[in-house]
């Protein structure tokens, strides 16, 4: 596996000497604008394969992209490899219908530990409700990002992470009817 490789798949092409929150964020934003989620595998009767190297192959080698596992996966890989303390964590996934959380733990993530403050990182959610910036583990704090506003919180020894939708800009008929006379004007000036 190569590093040089992972970054050009991914389209990186700042430096990664300084490891510090603006190039974790950075390195975050690649990966998630150049792999995406997707379960093709199932699909096409293949296997999903975890073992790294087979992960490497498939979201390097061959451009795809894959589950929050692999995907995280590779994450992983390429911040230990250039140095990051970092740390493969995972997850139980609240069901939003039933309102319980899954049995098992569902969801791979990552923290990553910078100057003794802790993040949590994750390149494979899958929704519109992906993360874009690492979050600071700290209980109770809103951190708003492009999607929505994170929240971790700690009850008992145990992290919560909720995510908080925005309200939705509706604008009323009459609005959008002068927008569409205002964009005619300017297109015919």
């Amino acid at each position: 596996m190569d590093i040089e490789a992972y970054f050009e798949r991914i389209g990186y092409k700042n430096s990664r000497n300084k490891l510090d929150l603006e190039t974790l964020t950075d390195i975050l934003q690649h990966q998630i604008q150049a792999i995406p989620f997707e379960n093709l595998n199932i699909h096409c009767g293949e296997p999903m394969e975890l073992g790294l190297e087979a992960v490497f192959d498939q979201l390097v080698r061959k451009n795809r992209g894959g589950w929050c596992g692999q995907v995280n996966q590779l994450l992983y890989w390429a911040l230990t490899t250039i140095g990051f303390e970092t740390t493969m964590l995972g997850s139980y996934v609240c069901n939003v219908t039933t309102e319980k959380y899954t049995r098992a733990i569902m969801h791979p993530l990552l923290m990553v530990t910078l100057g003794g403050r802790k993040y949590i990182v994750d390149a494979g959610y899958g929704s519109s409700y992906q993360m874009r910036q690492p979050l600071e583990l700290i209980s109770g704090k809103d951190q708003p990002q492009m999607p929505c506003i994170f929240r971790l919180t700690e009850e008992g020894g145990r992290w919560y992470l909720d995510q908080i939708r925005r309200e939705q800009y509706v604008p009323s008929k009459a609005s959008a009817v002068k927008e569409t006379i205002n964009k005619t004007k300017r297109q015919a000036a």
